[in-house]
């Protein structure tokens, strides 16, 4: 959205706040709009803003109440908040009435912020704080920039917000991503990275709960089916029941669609049944396709659902060492023989995991990825090993599979393994040995094929001298390590984000010599996650007939510093610095930054607070 000058927003402001018409395009037609509805409401511009925010138990119950919004929003809040600190900004999401729910970002900007109230348990709804970027999204349901002046209240002068909603599989709101910083400071891709984001949490919703439904996944690039820019319909039998924003677009319809249209009325093709891979839309286009038929099982998988390895996965960049442990792999796994896969962060260690599998024997059977750090202590357990009808308060009548059992045949990928809690090692060791499966709330043990993989950026030895991690667990998942080389280990990262470029930027021309030669320069320590994602960026913020500029990259004046893969856990040389970037990676959790450690979350305490 275009925003207006300094000097138009003054004039605009006293125009309108004095009882004037606008002349048309004096500030943008959002904005305006905006301004109208808080003046009808009879706020005051210029009144001192008493945002109070909710209580701590109310807040503990509007968390548990979007649980799912803030799981599938993890991962992009963790993204985004390397830009939010670059840029002096925070990260916000917000529920579907505009509160809230998580913040993070640079700790500066958080304390101004937090004088206009713009932190956890606040509500940012235009009816509560007038025009703002989180209030007005939600008002117009529409991505949208609020900067400086545009803002209802004068207080909120000193923010750019950029926002955009989230909408649930049904069209429903759900919640609200945005980033907010100094309006003195320039945000030009502030948008861009908001709707990449969005685009990301919103292709997450359709991973759980369409198993017995037909899903259809489409676009008009092949290469694009299986990422977040696919489409995605849900039919529950013939009529359309859910889909996404892209999917709606492509079709050419609009939410109002959702239980009102059949797939006759979208597709050519009634039945659904692809050829060739092919389905062609009503209105003329052709799409590459991609269809699930309903499963047939007599229990329902709820929570969290694993991602299935699907055919043409991407090959993982390889050194001579990583290429000849590739090859041992495949023995071991072909051998039954479990694996741990070591690595920083965004170092590719499911990509390996998931390679690894198409390689193999089992190929051809279920690849199934758990993160042990994505999910609450309280449902791990019945997301590895299911649970029989009424076994808990809230369970479904007619139960759960466990990802274990999904495994059958092929690969249990289980990423982040020295996040899971002491008492659930106790059982996966028991599954790990026995072969056997017993779903929460007893029943028959069901015998269970399946090859562990594990993946880790602890040090998992330190955790089992530290008592941490159990060491018979440590023993038989780690009967061969390989470790995956950071990105700045490789010899020729030019070629690395050469072709990862050709990857992921569909109809842009290859990178000219001086970008590539700055991008490899980065030292990355975020490494492949941290590159793709700003690959990503730069392929959708800039046009594919203009070639990429140094004036495009991103600023890299200031290098977030990688956390070692490696804690100490010995108090005598663990400083300060280690701690508090243990708790930051932990998103403030004491007591996951001090198992990462290696120490007692009594001594954290100590140390960081009553120092």
């Amino acid at each position: 959205m275009q925003q207006a000058s300094d000097a138009a927003l003054v004039a605009a402001r006293e125009r309108f706040f004095s009882g004037h018409d606008l002349p048309e395009g004096l500030v943008p037609a959002p904005i305006l709009r905006s301004w109208q509805r808080c003046a009808q409401q009879g706020l005051d511009a210029s009144a001192v803003i008493h945002a109070e925010p909710v209580t701590a138990p109310e807040l503990r119950a509007l968390h548990e109440q979007n649980e799912t919004l803030r799981l599938l929003s993890r991962s992009e809040l963790v993204s985004l908040r390397t830009e939010a600190r670059l840029t002096d900004s925070v990260v916000i999401l917000t529920d579907a009435k505009g509160l809230v729910l998580d913040t993070t970002g640079s700790p500066e900007f958080a304390g101004r912020a937090a004088e206009v109230a713009l932190r956890p348990g606040v509500t940012w709804s235009e009816t509560a704080t007038g025009t703002n970027a989180i209030g007005t999204a939600l008002a117009e349901r529409r991505a949208i920039e609020v900067h400086g002046g545009e803002h209802f209240f004068e207080p909120h002068g000193i923010l750019h917000c950029a926002a955009s909603p989230i909408f649930d599989p049904f069209g429903k709101l759900a919640g609200v991503l945005d980033l907010s910083g100094h309006a003195s400071a320039e945000h030009t891709h502030a948008m861009g990275l908001v709707r990449l984001a969005v685009e990301q949490i919103e292709h997450r919703f359709f991973a759980r709960g369409f198993d017995d439904m037909t899903v259809v996944r489409f676009h008009r690039a092949a290469d694009l089916l299986g990422t977040a820019r696919e489409g995605i319909l849900v039919f529950d039998g013939g009529r359309l029941i859910a889909g996404n924003r892209r999917a709606l677009h492509l079709v050419g319809l609009d939410r109002k669609a959702l239980r009102q249209s059949t797939a006759e009325e979208i597709f050519e093709t009634a039945a659904l049944a692809t050829q060739r891979g092919e389905l062609r839309a009503r209105n003329g286009e052709r799409f590459f396709a991609a269809v699930s038929e309903p499963r047939k099982s007599p229990l329902r998988v709820t929570g969290t659902l694993p991602r299935v390895a699907k055919s043409g996965e991407p090959a993982p960049f390889l050194t001579p060492e990583t290429r000849a442990d590739l090859a041992k792999a495949i023995r071991l796994v072909n051998a039954e023989i479990p694996l741990l896969i070591a690595g920083e962060t965004g170092a590719g260690k499911e990509v390996f995991a998931r390679y690894l599998h198409g390689l193999t024997q089992r190929a051809g059977k279920p690849f199934v990825a758990i993160n042990c750090a994505a999910l609450p202590e309280s449902l791990i357990e019945s997301e590895l090993f299911g649970y029989q009808p009424g076994a808990f308060t809230g369970a479904r009548k007619q139960g759960a599979i466990g990802l274990v059992q999904q495994a059958e045949g092929g690969i249990l990928f289980l990423d982040e393994i020295g996040d899971m809690p002491l008492l659930l090692q106790s059982r996966l060791l028991r599954v790990l040995q026995d072969k056997e499966v017993v779903p929460l709330g007893g029943g028959t043990a069901q015998k269970a094929d399946f090859v562990p993989v594990c993946a880790t950026n602890r040090d998992l030895k330190a955790m089992v001298e530290a008592g941490t991690f159990r060491a018979d667990l440590y023993y038989r998942i780690a009967q061969f390590t390989i470790r995956l080389p950071a990105l700045c280990d490789f010899p020729d990262r030019a070629t690395v984000v050469s072709s990862l470029w050709s990857q992921l930027a569909t109809g842009h021309p290859p990178l000219p010599a001086p970008v590539l030669a700055r991008l490899a320069a980065q030292p990355w320590p975020g490494n492949f996650r941290e590159l793709t994602g700003t690959l990503r960026a730069l392929s959708a913020l800039c046009e594919p007939e203009q070639p990429i500029t140094l004036a495009d990259l991103p600023q890299f004046t200031e290098q977030v510093t990688a956390a070692p893969l490696l804690f100490q856990n010995d108090l005598g040389s663990l400083t300060e610095a280690a701690m508090r970037r243990a708790v930051d990676q932990n998103n403030g959790n004491l007591s996951a930054a001090a198992r990462a450690l290696g120490i007692d979350r009594s001594t954290l305490y100590r140390r960081l607070v009553w120092k």
